[in-house]
């Protein structure tokens, strides 16, 4: 891997990994750069969005991405999966068949804010859901002793929260939409408040104090942040 990170349109993150905040609804695609294998969290909202990371991805590495982690079954994170052909797909546990239940569903919530139409269905016509799923932790051999842990955290924000833990210095923690930074933490129907602040404790048991925490939406933030957030939450649900 010879380019930059920035080249490529991606924030650099740690050693091995970087993101991309997507357009409109500021969502983070990130990407970790093994020797071997690659592996993107999250798709974006269109088939478009995807093939943009796709692109943008390949660039960067010389190669494809080999493997995806979905932070959660909500359109502006899973819509864009088609576009990785071949690409190993993992969510949490209940991801795969809410995805093959659901499709006009989340197709609906696309149209509702504001995917076109023509975007929505083509991209829900060929859904992808996880081929593997995650009950508890996982473990992805990257190459080069590089190793990500995947991590069923939730439910919290859905029904269905993957994390993942970049090992390095400093760590990474890919938080998906149980942080957001850019905006309040949003809980849609399928939300689950009375165990979103224990969610949030296992993020932070999972990176410590000095990690780097990536929210779904929005800036980098830090433990503070996540444990500030948490508290939050835990008011306004009147949750402990």
């Amino acid at each position: 891997m010879d380019a930059s990170w920035e080249e490529y349109g991606w924030e650099r993150l740690g050693n091995v990994a970087g993101r991309r905040r997507l357009p409109v609804w500021d969502a983070t695609a990130a990407l970790v750069a093994g020797p071997e294998g690659a592996l993107l969290y999250d798709t974006g909202s269109t088939l478009r969005e995807g093939a943009e990371l796709r692109t943008r991805a390949e660039g960067l590495l010389g190669r494809r991405v080999t493997h995806i982690a979905l932070s959660h079954p909500h359109f502006d994170h899973v819509l864009g999966t088609a576009a990785f052909a071949g690409a190993e797909v993992y969510g949490a546990v209940g991801t795969r068949d809410l995805l093959g239940r659901c499709a006009e569903e989340l197709r609906a919530d696309a149209v509702r804010h504001g995917v076109s139409e023509h975007d929505a269905t083509v991209a829900t016509d060929v859904l992808v859901a996880p081929r593997h799923e995650v009950s508890c932790e996982r473990t992805l051999d990257l190459g080069g002793g590089l190793q990500v842990l995947l991590a069923n955290v939730g439910p919290g924000h859905s029904g269905h929260d993957l994390a993942v833990l970049v090992p390095g210095s400093p760590v990474v923690v890919l938080c998906g939409d149980l942080v957001e930074e850019s905006g309040e933490p949003q809980a849609g129907p399928d939300a689950v408040p009375a165990r979103w602040p224990a969610a949030l404790d296992r993020l932070l048991s999972l990176g410590g104090e000095e990690a780097l925490y990536v929210p779904g939406h929005g800036a980098v933030v830090d433990a503070a942040f996540v444990r500030a957030q948490r508290d939050r939450l835990a008011a306004r649900f009147g949750v402990s």
